[in-house]
């Protein structure tokens, strides 16, 4: 394990753009295939697949090949990812069911990847309709007058991904659609389907379409999903337009909203082929890694750091005190991180130190960031501070035994009873902090041991690496340690 991570966020926050990871590889998107009429694409011999279908024999090609589909996806392989790819291999619509900050909208987004790398679409059609096969009155006219000049274009994965964020004033008219009036007014019948603007379920067509916190959509918008998911048409204002879509409807919710006693009607509910449950990571190993991962780090922040933050995380969903139907989200150690790194460069931009490393001290601010950020149960008000500060001081007692079990500490115990405090602080740099070590020829031999031990090599990450034995011999009340007004910490 190395001693620090300074990592990126990836595409989290968003549908993969241009430049992207196809089955944990990276990739450049190439450039489209040649054909631009109907006539060159069945001349190259072009055979059109359903969208099931092509997330079926993409992901069988990835196992088969050994290759990842489902890059920057941690904690999930022995679980949920066995689940998902026998549900999507079966051509299921799937709802994934878990707490906030599980990765659901994560494993959402990297479906895109298994789609075809680019797709032929009617020129100018709004439902992006594959050419063998119109299905709009608009593209049938079409494709009817021009036959084999149908002209094509082609439309890459990442344009075939939606996603919506169901909230409680969500119409039927921006998932299914509505009259469009400018049309009416044009002169055609209210009941002439070309009088409909789509909404976002038809305009995925062709294509996968994502509705996070599924139970926060009004019961008469869910009614209205499921002519789409069973039969596949749609019904605007009392008359219906069959529509054979190709669509593969995700969706994410909440296990406590996901039943018939929450927001969900059951008939909805049963046009799911698959319920998956999340979880946060099992192991610690891959709770830091997913930090590392996601984190986007200002300053380096020793692994040992980010254990202690994953240690605090995993403490905090345990805890009784907090309220765990609403999750301890893995933002919230992200966060954390990347709290410690920001205060590890505040400190370096104030001294002046060349090199910004975070250390325990540092630890100090993430607690009052990140109280917001959870939900304590009733009856605990005032207490918040209080409960977080000891989970803090568990986990770095838990990282102390850890990485410096088996160290004797005996001669920095003895340096610090005989001599002058040690002294550090958010402003406190690194070579002061190494300076005020007492005794240098008698405590040499454990301060390199511990340096060792935590692979700390530059100056900022064995100031880090002391701190930590400072503190784990004060939490095992070996030494003494106080706060003074002008926010240092004494060690003595």
């Amino acid at each position: 394990m190395t001693s620090t991570c300074s990592a990126t966020r990836s595409s989290l926050d968003g549908v993969p753009e241009d430049n992207f990871t196809t089955h944990g590889s990276q990739s450049t998107e190439t450039r489209h295939p040649s054909p631009r009429t109907l006539g060159e694409l069945r001349a190259s011999g072009h055979v059109q697949r359903s969208v099931r279908d092509e997330i079926r024999n993409n992901l069988l090609s990835a196992l088969r090949e050994g290759r990842d589909p489902w890059p920057g996806i941690v904690g999930f392989e022995a679980t949920v990812i066995p689940q998902l790819e026998r549900a999507l291999i079966a051509g299921h619509d799937v709802v994934m069911l878990g707490e906030r900050g599980q990765g659901k909208t994560r494993i959402l987004r990297t479906l895109v990847g298994l789609l075809d790398e680019w797709t032929p679409v009617i020129a100018g059609s709004e439902l992006g309709e594959h050419p063998y096969e119109p299905i709009t009155p608009g593209s049938i006219r079409k494709a009817a007058n021009l036959l084999d000049d149908l002209p094509i274009e082609w439309r890459h994965r990442s344009q075939r991904y939606s996603e919506k964020l169901a909230t409680p004033d969500t119409s039927v008219a921006d998932l299914v659609g509505d009259i469009d009036p400018m049309k009416v007014a044009e002169g055609r019948s209210l009941g002439d389907p070309e009088t409909i603007h789509f909404g976002l379920i038809p305009r995925s067509h062709r294509g996968i379409v994502a509705i996070n916190e599924l139970p926060d959509l009004a019961e008469r918008i869910q009614v209205s999903m499921l002519n789409v998911m069973e039969e596949r048409d749609i019904q605007v204002r009392g008359y219906t337009l069959r529509l054979p879509l190709d669509v593969l409807v995700m969706a994410s919710a909440n296990p406590e909203d996901y039943t018939n006693r929450g927001r969900i009607i059951t008939p909805l509910k049963d046009r799911f082929g698959a319920e998956i449950r999340t979880h946060y990571p099992i192991e610690l190993d891959d709770e830091v890694s997913v930090i590392e991962q996601e984190a986007d780090l200002t300053a380096s922040v020793p692994t040992f750091i980010t254990e202690i933050l994953a240690r605090f995380t995993r403490y905090a969903r345990d805890h009784p005190s907090i309220d765990q139907r609403s999750g301890v989200s893995a933002r919230f150690s992200i966060a954390g991180a990347e709290t410690v790194a920001a205060a590890a460069l505040h400190r370096a931009t104030v001294t002046g130190e060349d090199q910004a490393v975070a250390r325990v001290v540092d630890l100090e601010s993430v607690i009052e960031v990140l109280r917001g950020k959870i939900e304590f149960e009733s009856g605990e008000e005032g207490r918040e501070l209080e409960i977080l500060e000891h989970l803090m001081r568990k986990s770095i007692a838990d990282a102390v035994r850890a990485h410096l079990g088996g160290i004797d500490m005996a001669p920095l115990v003895d340096a610090l009873e005989n001599g002058e405090p040690v002294v550090t602080g958010d402003r406190v740099r690194a070579a002061d902090l190494l300076g005020s070590i007492p005794s240098p020829g008698a405590t040499s031999g454990v301060l390199d041991q511990i340096a060792e031990r935590l692979e700390a090599d530059s100056e900022g990450e064995r100031a880090s690496a002391v701190e930590l034995a400072l503190e784990g011999l004060f939490l095992a009340r070996r030494i003494g340690k106080e706060a003074d007004d002008s926010g240092q910490t004494i060690y003595g």
